[in-house]
């Protein structure tokens, strides 16, 4: 972090616990989060990376409000609104605006696309009817919406299309923070590069924040400043987007990059398919997590969890054995 950056959220080992059915008269804890810390700048984009039930999307979701975090803070314009309900957290609800996975349930289908557009500036500001109407088409041009489509419903419209109209939705308030959970993955793959270089023209524009989660490491390569690796409710490894990629340093991390299709492997190598997938956050064990799939583990990495350890330049990994492999 330079001198020059400003800190936004500060996420402070958070954890988030839910009580799951486990048989017929047995409920067990669910670890989805586990001490989870994390800042994000002013203007920077923090992207979360992992796989399917890491943890990443209820992150988004604490910080949203839609989950009450179980223990720990998250800091938002010198208030802790973890513990916060939905109708507490007033104003922050308006400067934290979210862009969903799937705009074909994202969007309300009774509502004419001006409707949707609009009715956040009815709510949360006083602008008259006129000056509503204004904001919503500059908007739509630096989107990509033509202004006839006001008038239309959400199902007169592509995959993509409707993604764009929800990025709208997300920006027509001018929130602090956008948080983007997969807004790429549910859309056709030809359109896919088309709105992620959408979300980057429009990030330089309005110098946007933004916490964008994936499971798609190749995607943050474009849009990021800073890089959180996460794996069964924790983060395994975080540092700038430069040195990331210039050097992974957790196994997890480095066995995300060879699942990366290039030109020269365009298959998943045969080790790492022989790792099978992330484990339940039930029962958690007690030393690495990612221990039972470790191609460099050892007696010692099952018992005992490592610490987020600092590598040098605000480069973080939690794996004591980094530099011997």
């Amino acid at each position: 972090m330079s001198q020059s950056e400003v800190k936004l959220l500060e996420v402070k080992d958070v954890e988030k616990i839910f009580s799951v059915k486990v048989g017929t008269f047995e409920k067990k804890n669910l670890h989805a989060l586990n001490k989870v810390s994390f800042d994000i700048f002013k203007g920077k984009t923090l992207s979360l990376v992992g796989e399917s039930g890491c943890g990443k999307t209820t992150i988004g979701k604490v910080i949203l409000g839609l989950y009450q975090a179980t223990n720990g803070t998250v800091e938002f314009q010198d208030r802790d609104i973890a513990q916060l309900t939905p109708s507490q957290r007033g104003s922050v609800q308006k400067d934290v605006q979210m862009i969903f996975q799937d705009p074909y349930s994202s969007l309300n289908p009774r509502k004419k696309i001006k409707t949707i557009l609009e009715q956040p500036l009815k709510i949360h500001t006083k602008m008259n009817k006129k000056e509503r109407l204004e904001t919503m088409l500059s908007l739509c041009d630096d989107v990509g919406i033509d202004h006839t489509y006001l008038e239309r419903y959400p199902h007169q419209f592509s995959g993509g299309q409707r993604q764009r109209i929800a990025i709208a939705r997300a920006m027509i308030l001018k929130p602090e923070l956008i948080l983007a959970d997969e807004p790429i993955s549910a859309l056709d793959v030809s359109i896919q590069a088309q709105i992620l270089n959408l979300m980057m023209d429009l990030k330089d524009k309005y110098k946007m924040t933004m916490l964008f989660i994936t499971h798609d490491i190749s995607v943050v390569k474009h849009l990021s400043d800073y890089v959180a690796v996460m794996y069964l409710g924790e983060i395994v490894e975080y540092a700038s987007k430069k040195e990331l990629f210039k050097s992974p340093q957790h196994p997890y991390t480095k066995m995300l990059f060879t699942t990366v299709p290039d030109i020269h492997t365009p298959l998943m190598t045969e080790s790492v398919l022989k790792t099978g997938e992330i484990q339940s956050p039930i029962d958690l064990p007690v030393g690495c997590f990612f221990a039972n799939r470790c191609l460099y583990k050892d007696e010692s990495c099952e018992k005992a969890h490592p610490d987020l350890l600092d590598i040098g330049e605000g480069h973080l990994a939690r794996c004591p054995k980094i530099g011997s492999f």
